[in-house]
């Protein structure tokens, strides 16, 4: 009996320990797991690319742009945590009604033409758009996708980020 309330202390204590020593978030639910993901590059690497688009792109684009009046054409496109997040639950929304299953996002460049404005007016934009595949339907007698590879989802694109015409930040 002696050894059988030894074995009971050494749980007490050892769940005790466990208590206090493992590490929990605060508020009580588990912290997430935080996976890199694929394509990740490092600073360096992006200031490279971004300089050599200055280096073989940029004189084509701004001579371009100039003929339209400008001195410059816009170089990036800048959307909110926020409205990155709003827009992926409202694709992913949109695409389930229409029976599609989203698998990523493409960003496609556009230009604004002659009607856009005079802010806007000629500049290149950038708009996202969903991409995947249409869904099957999960009682059918053939469990695969017979239309093959991935296509824009018809969603509405997100657009209108911020855009402007300076270098990488450095």
């Amino acid at each position: 009996m002696k050894k059988l309330s030894y074995i009971i202390l050494g749980f007490l204590i050892g769940a005790v320990i466990t208590y206090y020593f493992c590490p929990r978030a605060i508020d009580g639910t588990e912290p997430p797991i935080v996976e890199e993901p694929d394509g990740l590059i490092e600073m360096d690497k992006a200031e490279k690319l971004n300089n050599n688009w200055t280096e073989y792109r940029e004189p084509a684009v701004d001579s371009a742009a100039q003929q339209q009046g400008r001195k410059k054409d816009n170089r990036w496109t800048e959307w909110s945590v926020d409205e990155i997040k709003k827009y992926v639950i409202y694709s992913e929304y949109k695409a389930n009604k229409l029976g599609y299953d989203i698998t990523g996002f493409r960003v496609y460049l556009g230009v604004y033409g002659d009607n856009a404005g005079q802010n806007k007016k000629n500049l290149t934009t950038m708009f996202i758009v969903p991409r995947g595949k249409k869904s099957h339907d999960k009682a059918g007698m053939i469990p695969f996708n017979l239309r093959g590879n991935e296509e824009d989802v018809p969603v509405r694109p997100l657009n209108r980020g911020n855009g402007g015409n300076g270098g990488y930040p450095n």
